[in-house]
């Protein structure tokens, strides 16, 4: 009988990834509606959608995968109340924070290196990918940010089940690399939103979010980081109709906050 792999859009980019007997946990973003976070730069955004879970709430877990150290991704919440001995994959940027605000796990994941978990004859292995946040001379102003290839295999010799984690990501020539290691995507969680401060583009809007599926090619497309804050200036809405208009090959699948997408069987075979 095939296992059940899911994944849990909590709101923003955090996710719960269930995979086999893995749970891991994307992005940690719990402070409420109305609530403020820090950019930095002196820049800060409101929330203005309240995450579908609080962290008391979610099911243990076996570790973090955090795209990049910004107060939408790792709040104060998360750093309050996330067990401190969880180890938590991200930029060797934000593994050192992380590591001066007590936590002991922190694993520091260069760009194309990697780290692999198993339990009961299972294994994830996470590679940590390119990651752009910011156009030209502005990325100097902003945190350095990986996308994150999680593939899940159920025994030793199984086929894995790919989920590609885009992170704050623009579209970059370094992500045809991404292409070129793994033909085969399953399923592409893409950071969106189309966020933008002084007219800059932080992260990807509704016509970029297609050009990285035109590019990268997964079978399967799960949109997060659309509307949680008000930098965000490009409604999911806008990436639909461009899926619409052009038709990349990817099936868009639209999870709801709270909702549960089940990755389809053949997957962990």
């Amino acid at each position: 009988m095939d296992e059940q792999n899911t994944l849990r859009f909590i709101g923003n980019a955090t996710t719960v990834l269930g995979l086999g007997p893995f749970t891991l946990l994307t992005d940690p973003n719990f402070i409420r509606r109305g609530q403020w976070t820090y950019l930095g730069n002196g820049l800060v955004t409101r929330r203005v959608k309240d995450p579908a879970v609080r962290i008391d709430e979610l099911p243990p877990l076996d570790a973090v995968l955090l795209s990049h150290m910004h107060g939408d991704h790792f709040d104060r919440v998360a750093v309050r109340e996330l067990n401190r001995d969880l180890p938590v994959l991200t930029t060797p940027q934000a593994a050192r924070h992380l590591e001066r605000r007590g936590f002991r796990e922190t694993v520091a994941l260069p760009t194309w290196t990697e780290l692999s978990l198993t339990k009961d004859g299972a294994s994830v292995t996470v590679t940590s990918l390119p990651g752009r946040h910011a156009p030209g001379v502005a990325q100097r102003f902003l945190p350095p940010v990986m996308g994150s290839m999680v593939e899940y295999r159920a025994t030793p010799d199984a086929r894995p089940l790919r989920v590609y984690l885009s992170g704050d990501t623009l579209v970059h020539d370094e992500l045809r690399g991404i292409r070129e290691r793994y033909p085969e995507i399953d399923v592409a969680v893409v950071h969106l939103g189309g966020t933008r401060i002084l007219g800059v583009l932080f992260s990807m809007d509704g016509a970029q979010g297609v050009d990285l599926l035109e590019l990268l090619r997964p079978r399967y497309a799960v949109p997060v980081h659309y509307d949680d804050y008000t930098v965000m200036k490009s409604p999911l809405s806008d990436f639909l109709a461009e899926v619409d208009r052009r038709k990349p090959a990817a099936t868009v699948v639209r999870v709801e906050r709270g909702g549960t997408v089940d990755l389809p069987a053949r997957f962990s075979r």
